[in-house]
């Protein structure tokens, strides 16, 4: 119905390192945490892009929504499209695999630094609704790409 995959070997930004998929912290968590595969750091006012090397697959009327985990946000760190949006249609894309990747902005006065394996994002998975009479892509456009490849 829904959950968590590594993305094909070939679309794999760590080859090399051991992550674990997204599971939740306690038994009434609403989000999954996404580990950073890699460590990293990001000044004040820059931006740093993270692939998770993980896929998300769920049914259709469903999307998985990406937020910053509130301790790394109590720090500064946002990310840079406020919330991230994966859909269905994201799992298995030609470009990525359906790599989800994570641009993480810092808004604080402190370079923000995690480790490899650290909790810094969280994934919830959410059903949402259709318009009356939205049929505008009804058996129509299928994703051809990854990252941004809906449009403009």
């Amino acid at each position: 119905m829904r959950g968590f995959q590594l993305v094909s070997a070939q679309y794999r930004q760590h080859p090399d390192a051991q992550i674990p998929l997204p599971r939740r912290g306690t038994r009434h968590s609403a989000g999954y945490d996404f580990v950073t595969p890699a460590a990293f750091t990001v000044a004040p006012g820059e931006m740093v892009r993270v692939a998770t090397d993980v896929k998300a697959y769920m049914g259709p009327g469903e999307v998985l929504q990406l937020y910053v985990r509130s301790s790394a946000g109590l720090r500064g760190l946002v990310l840079a499209n406020t919330v991230g949006i994966v859909d269905a249609d994201y799992y298995g894309n030609p470009d990525n695999d359906g790599n989800i990747i994570l641009a993480l902005r810092n808004l604080g006065a402190e370079p923000f630094t995690a480790q490899a394996g650290d909790r810094v994002a969280q994934g919830v998975f959410v059903p949402y609704l259709l318009a009356d009479g939205d049929d505008d892509l009804e058996g129509g456009e299928v994703r051809t790409g990854g990252y941004g490849h809906t449009g403009r």
